[in-house]
């Protein structure tokens, strides 16, 4: 992410990706294959990847004006 922007909303974004890695299957696969990829700061960078697929859901779903529903493989 880039250094300037709302402090806040970026670590909250952060937090959000941080919880939904946990909880939503495709995210939660989306985390492991980005924290395999890399020996140094695979969570961080894999963290930051998620939080960046996460931003773009939401800004998709906010500019559609649709609601989030899961894919059905999960």
């Amino acid at each position: 992410m880039i250094q300037g922007g709302n402090h806040l909303l970026k670590y909250y974004l952060c937090e959000a990706a941080n919880a939904l890695r946990k909880c939503a299957p495709e995210f939660k696969c989306f985390y492991c294959l980005k924290h395999k990829e890399v020996n140094k700061l695979n969570h961080k960078r894999a963290l930051a990847l998620t939080d960046r697929k996460l931003f773009s859901l939401v800004y998709t779903l906010l500019k559609t004006n649709r609601l989030y529903i899961p894919p059905d493989g999960y």
